[in-house]
This record gives C-alpha cells, sequence and structure tokens, in this order.
C-alpha cells in the first residue's frame, strides 16, 4: 500500500460528503495568523533514508541526556535504574505487539500480567482494587475526581496547594466540560502543607479532597485528619502518588483512609523518555470498583476447573452506552505496565525497601549540603528523595546558568508558577539511587558559584 493511498477522486468524494470544497475549507475556523502558509524553513522537499537518519541523529545530540550529567530533576518524573531484564522481557514478540487481550481464548499470558500487575498496585497503595493502567498520572487524577462525583453526586472538588500544577491544570480543561468546581491554591514556601486549609474548605456539598503524597514540595503529609474530616461530610479522600518508590518506605495512602489513590508509575521500570510515554496507577476501596474507570483484569476458572484470566467488569465506553461510561479516556498502557510489574518482581518487598531507603539517605545527604551553602535554606522537614530549597536569588536563571556547566540542578517553582512572586527562588531537588558522589559534588560547587 502506498504511503498515500487516496486518490484525487477519493479526495472529491470525501470532501463532497462533508459540504467542503476544498481541504483548506477544513480549516476555516483556526485564525488565518496562526496558520502555516508555504514550506516550513530549512526542511527538504525530500530526501534520502540515509540523510535523514543524519540529520535527526545531529538534532537528536542537541539534547543534554539524562544519564550522561549529574541530574536532579523530578517533579513526577524521576530518574532511577531499571535493570537490562526489564526491557529484555517487554520485548519479547508476544509482550510488544499484544493488543487489548478481548479474546481470553489467547491472551491468557497478557491478561495474567495485568492480574498480577493489579495486585502489585493495590498492594503498593494498600488498596482493595487497582485497575489494568491509565493513560498516565495526571488523567488518573482528573478520572479520580469524575469518579468521585459519580459516587457523591457532587460537583466541588477542593485541591490541595501541594497537588502538581501541571496535573491541576488537566483536571481544569476536563472539569469545563463536566461542571465540576474545582478550588486550589499556590503552595507556599513552608514545611507545613495546607491541611488545614482544605479541612476547613470541606462542607457538604465537597465531592473530595485531592492531596499529592509527597506533595510537589516534596513534604510528607499526614493524609488520616483529612480523610477524617472528608469522611465526617461525606466527601471522598483522593490520593495523587507521583512517585511510588516512596511508598517503599512511608506508610501507604490506603492505610490513612485514602478512599481512591492514584498516581504515576513511571518511575518504576519505565525511563524518563522525554515526557513518555507513561503509566497511570489507579486503586480504590473494593464498595467503588463499579464506578472505576478502565479495564479490570479478573481471575476465574475454566470449564474443567483450570485458573484462568478474563476482562471484568468493562465499564469503558466502547463497551457499554456512553452516557453510562466511567469514562471515554480510560486507555491502559499496557507495555509500560509490563515494564513496571517486571521491574517491581525483581525487586520483591525487601528490594524495594532498601531502594527507597538508599533513595532517602542520598537525598538526606544532599540537603545537608545545600542547606550549608550561605544563603540556602531547606524548606522542608521531612521528604522523601525530593525536597525545596530557597535560594537568595530567583531559581530559574541559576537553574540555566547550572545547565552551562552540564549540570541539570532541579525544578524551578518559577518555572511552574511563572506568575507567583513568592515562589520564584524555589528550586526542587531529586536525589535517587542514580545520584553519585561526584554529581553532589558537582551540584554544590556549580549552585555556590551561581549564586555568589
Amino acid at each position: 500500500m502506498r504511503y498515500l493511498p487516496l486518490s484525487d477522486d477519493d479526495r472529491s468524494h470525501m470532501l463532497a460528503a462533508v459540504g467542503a470544497n476544498s481541504i483548506d475549507d477544513l480549516f476555516v475556523d483556526i485564525p488565518e495568523e496562526v496558520r502555516l502558509n508555504g514550506l516550513i524553513e530549512g526542511l527538504p522537499l525530500h530526501a534520502s533514508e540515509l540523510s535523514v537518519e543524519r540529520q535527526l541523529t545531529a538534532m537528536a545530540r542537541k539534547n543534554m541526556v539524562a544519564g550522561e550529567v549529574p541530574f536532579f530533576l523530578g517533579c513526577g518524573a524521576y530518574r532511577h535504574h531499571i535493570p537490562a531484564s526489564v526491557d529484555h522481557i517487554i520485548q519479547r514478540g508476544e509482550f510488544l505487539t499484544a493488543y487489548t487481550p478481548y479474546q481470553p481464548e489467547i491472551a491468557q499470558g497478557t491478561l495474567q500480567v495485568l492480574f498480577e500487575f493489579q495486585t502489585q498496585v493495590a498492594r503498593l497503595y494498600g488498596c482493595d482494587v487497582a485497575n489494568a493502567s491509565m493513560y498516565d498520572g495526571s488523567t488518573a487524577c482528573w478520572e479520580a475526581i469524575g469518579m468521585a462525583r459519580r459516587i457523591t453526586r457532587r460537583t466541588k472538588a477542593i485541591l490541595s496547594s501541594g497537588l502538581h500544577p501541571h496535573y491541576v491544570s488537566v483536571a481544569n480543561t476536563m472539569a469545563k466540560f463536566t461542571g465540576d468546581v474545582l478550588e486550589t491554591a499556590l503552595p507556599e514556601l513552608t514545611a507545613e502543607p495546607d491541611t488545614q486549609r482544605l479541612i476547613d474548605a470541606i462542607d457538604g456539598e465537597t465531592s473530595a479532597v485531592v492531596v499529592q503524597y509527597p506533595d510537589i514540595l516534596g513534604r510528607v503529609i499526614d493524609l488520616a485528619p483529612i480523610a477524617e474530616a472528608a469522611h465526617a461530610n461525606g466527601a471522598l479522600l483522593v490520593a495523587v502518588v507521583t512517585e511510588p518508590m516512596s511508598l517503599g518506605l512511608i506508610k501507604s495512602p490506603g492505610e490513612m483512609g485514602s478512599d481512591i489513590v492514584v498516581g504515576e508509575g513511571q518511575s518504576i521500570g519505565v525511563g524518563l523518555q522525554f515526557g513518555g510515554p507513561y503509566v497511570g496507577l489507579f486503586a480504590c476501596a473494593e464498595r467503588f470498583v463499579r464506578q472505576m474507570p478502565g479495564r479490570l483484569a479478573g481471575e476465574t476458572v475454566d470449564a474443567e476447573g483450570k485458573r484462568g484470566f478474563v476482562l471484568t467488569l468493562s465499564t469503558r465506553e466502547q463497551h457499554i452506552r456512553r452516557e453510562k461510561a466511567t469514562s471515554n479516556i480510560c486507555t491502559n498502557s499496557g507495555l509500560c505496565a509490563l515494564a513496571f510489574s517486571v521491574h517491581l518482581s525483581l525487586l520483591g518487598e525487601k528490594g524495594l525497601r532498601q531502594l527507597a531507603e538508599i533513595n532517602h539517605s542520598r537525598a538526606a545527604t544532599v540537603a545537608g549540603r545545600l542547606s550549608a551553602i550561605p544563603g540556602v535554606e531547606l524548606v522542608n522537614d521531612s521528604f522523601f528523595n525530593e525536597f525545596t530549597i530557597r535560594l537568595p536569588v530567583e531559581a530559574r536563571p541559576a537553574v540555566h546558568a547550572l545547565v552551562e556547566h552540564g549540570i541539570l540542578a532541579g525544578v524551578s517553582l518559577g518555572r511552574l508558577y511563572p506568575g507567583a512572586q513568592a515562589l520564584q527562588n524555589g528550586l526542587v531537588i531529586a536525589v535517587t539511587e542514580t545520584t553519585t558522589d561526584e554529581d553532589i559534588d558537582a551540584l554544590e560547587a556549580g549552585l555556590r558559584e551561581v549564586i555568589r
């Protein structure tokens, strides 16, 4: 088949069917000033495959590769060591090319993987049941808010100021189409989270309180008082975990009363990959399972009494009437879920705890080194592998200056909250088991130089 299989006659018939005279008529709603007129400058009309490969390779070399420089970025995407066996297993043909396991008689392997993945996520989150994954962490967060609306029949959700602003943005985008009211605030550069603000805001109209754990500044929050206040008013507590590695060391959200726990699974088994694809995690209390979006793999027995696996409780819009569906974006990230499951299986419970301890220990070392620099203040009094410091200068230019030294020094709060003047000196630092002593020395020396 040709790359462009349509003929001029085909296009004419299609345009006639939609009542357009030309392809340009399809773009009349796009303002003229933002349309592309003519060819893209510098891009040839055609080139050989070898030439294209060389051009793209040259462009790729302009990137600063995470594994080759001191790397302290986090805020929802983390660099961890992924064993070579993870990549080897997920590239087996039966996994790499598998699609949705609609036919259980030929998809038992895929279904079992999803079932085991769900078990791992449920145990990690401290919940009764988990689904077969979501698109990513931010959309899983929105799905939880929508699920709380269906359960409580209320439309007011209160978002912690410590919730990642990108997650807040996704939720606000979706809420435009559902009528949900989302209340939030900007974080403050203090050791104390906004627990009291959240509790005070809960009322009889609240569907859910959404809290990130650990939050965007790296603070570890006691969720129990918020859960108690939410439940007293008939609302749900939604916990968002962007760094699942932390749950090898800190108490799970489910243990503290969270009704729905969601988040990003990238840091276990999935590389940074320039922002995706990633894998959303979603778990909840068993009593809410019929309102859970996405796919669920269940265990059963066949006609001969042998253990088998099937898709169950299918409430996606392609399975039932659209208005009754729990979601219309509940894509499950099967290959990334497999990578997550393989990595976690290789670690085991003991390995996960040990790895989490290494992360926290190295982060504590870096926090101590940086807070000893004159003018630098550690904001947190609790953290896992990510913490926030306040610089004596604006953080964003300092980060850019450190890039010139070959150091990716963290995420400036000015980048995440460009309009919030009180946050411009804040810098979020993430430290993992991949951080070396040489990396720490380079960051300390570089930071001393750029803020002096």
